[in-house]
């Protein structure tokens, strides 16, 4: 059976390129067409051919997105933005991935000397990997799991951030990072709700320490690092909640993917979620693992070797890059209301503060107590009994012998004489 005339599809190579020009990940163009991700995964490597009428949607979907990006680079606005205004749809929410032409742009404007680490020298000697910490990027270009986008922000007026109260500076800090931590978490942990109880958890801490974290040059890298340590912490182990594991992802590929990374060692996960996947630079990635830059370029090094084991596909990192980043939004995770994070920190610490209290005045109290019983002078301690020699053992009077009751007998017949016994006489 031949391809019916009336679809007419670019390449494969090409089918590709306009999805992530347009800034859409395949997930998010699979629910598009209404097909699963392995399904256009096999129409964009050319291991199946669309048809019917999902192909027929799924042609004019890349018709429309080979024509938003004439047009977006006409106007200067990017595919996805353009594409959100004329279809209606939803202005693709912060964190949108980087499309290939920033990928492009990316590699062009890299410092010369910078390259990938080979197979034989990971591990062994100098290694170098690409700087990623000073590309520029694109003006309406974010990454999907950074909460922050490469380029530093405007500054805003000193007045203006003067005016926001702790609370609306909070809450603006939470809705800025915490659905881009949310997932960054996931890829560490494997487990949904494990990391939105590890991101609220460090945002209740950001804001019982909000004076030090307000004052902190990268709040959001504060809060991430919190995150991050709360969702490795070893002692979830011991938690009956976690101790059996939640559903995998339903793509087989990245299934895999997701138990390569859970079977590298902490470290080195989350050495990779910051390098490939948040696009942290090294001396960045080192500095919130707590590593020398060198331990963190071999930790990289052989983390990317391990997985690449098992997903020989993922050798680039930039198609490691890209498939962490739909790894992470195929999940829906959705983080809790700022307010109800802060109200839940507020009781959180009132208890706490609490129990000290009460633990303080049980202290208190015992000492007191111990104070007024405890005797006021020394009283030597008595001495164990010894046992002393020489003395005869006590006898007991026992029963008489014959002999000795007539004895007895015979003397209480006779009658005292003698001025020696005086007998009592009665009146």
């Amino acid at each position: 059976m031949t391809q019916s005339p009336a679809i007419q599809l670019p390449p494969p190579k090409e089918r590709r390129r306009l999805r992530e020009a347009a800034s859409l990940t395949r997930a998010q163009l699979a629910s598009r067409v209404g097909v699963t991700s392995e399904t256009l995964r096999g129409w964009e490597t050319g291991r199946s051919t669309p048809r019917g009428r999902k192909g027929e949607k799924y042609a004019k979907l890349l018709g429309s997105l080979g024509s938003l990006e004439a047009h977006g680079d006409e106007a200067g606005m990017t595919p996805a933005q353009e594409g959100a205004a004329d279809s209606g749809d939803p202005e693709p929410e912060p964190g949108a991935v980087l499309s290939r032409r920033a990928a492009r742009a990316r590699r062009k404007t890299a410092a010369p000397g910078r390259k990938r680490p080979a197979a034989k020298d990971r591990g062994h000697g100098p290694v170098t990997v690409p700087d990623r910490s000073h590309t520029p990027v694109p003006h309406g270009h974010r990454v999907m799991l950074a909460e922050r986008p490469r380029t530093a922000p405007p500054r805003r007026p000193d007045d203006a951030i003067a005016a926001l109260t702790p609370d609306q500076a909070f809450d603006a800090l939470y809705a800025f990072c915490a659905p881009a931590l949310v997932r960054q978490t996931y890829l560490l942990t494997g487990r949904r709700e494990l990391a939105r109880e590890s991101v609220e958890r460090a945002f209740q801490i950001a804001w019982q320490h909000w004076p030090e974290v307000a004052r902190d040059r990268d709040p959001a890298g504060w809060v991430r690092a919190r995150a991050y340590e709360c969702a490795l912490s070893p002692w979830h182990r011991f938690r009956p909640r976690y101790r059996h594991p939640e559903p995998p992802p339903p793509d087989a590929f990245d299934r895999t993917l997701m138990d390569s990374l859970l079977q590298l060692p902490p470290c080195y996960r989350r050495t990779m979620v910051l390098y490939d996947g948040v696009g942290l630079g090294l001396p960045e990635t080192a500095a919130e693992t707590e590593a020398s830059t060198r331990a963190a370029v071999n930790r990289l090094a052989h983390a990317r070797e391990a997985v690449a084991e098992r997903l020989p596909e993922l050798a680039d990192p930039e198609t490691l890059h890209w498939r962490l980043v739909e790894l992470a939004s195929v999940e829906r995770l959705r983080a809790a209301k700022p307010s109800a994070v802060r109200q839940s920190g507020e009781r959180r610490a009132r208890f706490w503060t609490r129990a000290a209290i009460a633990f303080t005045i049980a202290l208190i109290g015992t000492t007191v107590l111990t104070v007024r019983t405890a005797p006021t002078h020394y009283e030597p301690p008595v001495p164990e009994g010894e046992t002393v020699q020489g003395v005869p053992p006590r006898m007991a009077p026992g029963p008489l012998s014959e002999s000795e009751r007539k004895l007895r007998a015979k003397l209480r017949k006779e009658a005292q004489r003698g001025p020696d016994r005086l007998v009592p006489q009665p009146w």
